[in-house]
Formats: structure tokens, sequence, C-alpha cells
């Protein structure tokens, strides 16, 4: 039986390159840092606000999304969106998904390891 720490850590390294992909593909319409989470959460991506905003200045540094301050509200909110090169790289991503999703349903119709755990 699989404990849950190890079940976590391996959960959240399969994750870890998947919301990068979300948010790309999510900000092709400029969004703020607060409704991206509320997205990325409804949209099954569980993901903390003290790892979400890390990445959104690491993928503005990489130039893969630019952003923007809207000061005509109350409170002023920085707008991210994907730039043009963000684009590209959401689209080789998405591609190489539409593989391993492939791969990976290849190697379970084929798989001779019992399925639901048993041993």
């Amino acid at each position: 039986m699989l404990d849950d720490e190890l079940v976590s850590g391996h959960l959240q390294e399969l994750r870890r390159g998947t919301v990068v992909l979300a948010c790309l593909l999510i900000l092709g319409r400029p969004n703020y840092g607060y409704a991206l989470l509320d997205t990325l959460e409804r949209s099954g991506f569980a993901v903390d606000a003290n790892t979400l905003y890390p990445l959104l200045r690491r993928l503005e540094k990489q130039g893969l999304l630019t952003s923007d301050w809207n000061t005509e509200e109350s409170r002023p909110r920085k707008f991210y969106r994907t730039s043009d090169r963000g684009a590209a790289l959401a689209e080789a991503l998405r591609a190489d998904w539409g593989q391993l999703t492939s791969a990976i349903n290849a190697l379970t119709d084929n798989a001779t390891v019992p399925k639901g755990g048993e041993s």
C-alpha cells in the first residue's frame, strides 16, 4: 500500500509542469493573479498563491507573459497576458501533451500490471 506522502510528492511533481501550460492557455485573455487562482481551481488545478505568483514572475521574466497595471479601479491590479512567445510555447507543450496522453493510453491498454493496485 502507498503512503499519502509518497503519492502527494509524485502528484506534485506531475502537476508542476501542467500548471505552466494551464497558465499560458488561460492567460490568452488578460487576467490578474487572484482571478487566475480561481480559474485554475475551478478547472481542477489546485495551486497555492505562494506557488502561483513566483511562477507568474518567472514566466514574465522569460518573456512568456506580459503584464500591465490597471489603476482604474480602487485597488490597482497587475494583469498578465500570454505573449506571442508564450503562445508558441503553449502550442508546443499542448502538442507534446497530446503525444504523452496517447503514449500513456497505449501503455495502459497493453499493461500487464494488474489494475487497481493489486499485486
